[in-house]
């Protein structure tokens, strides 16, 4: 279980490098826009219009692959060993009966007393 944790994670870097790396590659949709209006022959005015090429395809399956990767992380670290079933605080009310009822002292020490009866005040 902690090797495939180990590889949905390096997926999961990977996946996220690889769409910032693309995402900075890619020009926006308005690049163009200047070169619309007289300085270039871009085709219309907001961009090349038609189906999405091949860095928008690729960003969109690298991004599909890091959304399923951050849900399973998120779903496995999640997960509770099967022998627990209650909570942290229902574990501890079930234990402390049973150290009281076994005699045991508690946890915290109690500091002793001054050898002699009088207060002890601290001199400067």
């Amino acid at each position: 279980m902690n090797v495939f944790l180990t590889i949905v994670l390096a997926l999961q870097m990977l996946a996220a490098l690889g769409m910032i790396g693309l995402i900075l590659v890619q020009h926006g949709k308005g690049a163009d826009m200047g070169a619309a209006f007289g300085s270039g022959g871009s085709g219309s005015l907001f961009g090349a219009s038609g189906s999405a090429n091949f860095l928008s395809r690729t960003t969109a399956v690298l991004a599909a692959v890091f959304f399923v990767c951050t849900l399973a992380l998120a779903y496995f670290g999640n997960l509770r060993p099967s022998s627990s079933t209650g909570s942290v605080l229902e574990s501890a009310a079930v234990s402390a009966p049973a150290a009281a009822a076994s005699g045991a002292t508690s946890a915290v020490p109690v500091p002793a007393a001054p050898a002699s009866g009088a207060a002890q005040i601290p001199t400067r």
